[in-house]
């Protein structure tokens, strides 16, 4: 497939809530309470708005909606702030999307004063293709958590430090 033309947006939908459903769901990697997890996101945002803390940028090719970031201040921190969620639909993976939903991820996160990003994934084999990214795109490994997520299951932590 070449290079689709890419639409990123910031405005979130009703729309959204199946959108990353169906994201996620293509990917096969993630529990089904994790995807609701996720769509919750998407709900909260659009019941609270900017308030609900959740940020959201997604990539749209030929209308369709094919990957989305959310991202969040740390409470109780200056300038830290969490990628909680990237993905791409499994149909548009290699296509870069992904690196670039979080170079917008990451200077969105910069005009709103961030200075750190945290990025935590599991270590199970079928992440190895996402630590690999994470590690090409700047992060630095930062902890391990064993056992973390269920048995055999950790959560990794990677950081990257803004430039300001």
């Amino acid at each position: 497939m070449s290079q689709p033309a890419i639409t990123l947006r910031t405005n979130v939908t009703p729309a959204d809530e199946e959108n990353v459903r169906q994201i996620l769901d293509s990917s096969g990697f993630f529990y089904p309470d994790e995807i609701d997890t996720a769509v919750e996101l998407v709900t909260e945002r659009l019941r609270s708005g900017e308030a609900s803390g959740y940020f959201f940028i997604f990539a749209d090719v030929d209308g369709r909606t094919v990957g989305y970031t959310c991202f969040g201040h740390i409470a109780c921190t200056g300038a830290s702030y969490d990628l909680y969620w990237i993905a791409v639909h499994e149909e548009f993976r290699g296509l870069k999307l992904g690196r670039a939903l979080l170079e917008a991820s990451e200077r969105d996160i910069a005009a709103r004063g961030g200075r750190r990003v945290y990025i935590e994934t599991s270590n199970r084999p079928q992440y190895e293709p996402t630590r690999g990214f994470y590690l090409r795109c700047g992060y630095e490994q930062e902890a391990l958590l064993k056992d973390f997520y269920h048995l055999n299951d950790s959560k990794v932590i990677y950081v990257k430090a803004l430039q300001s």
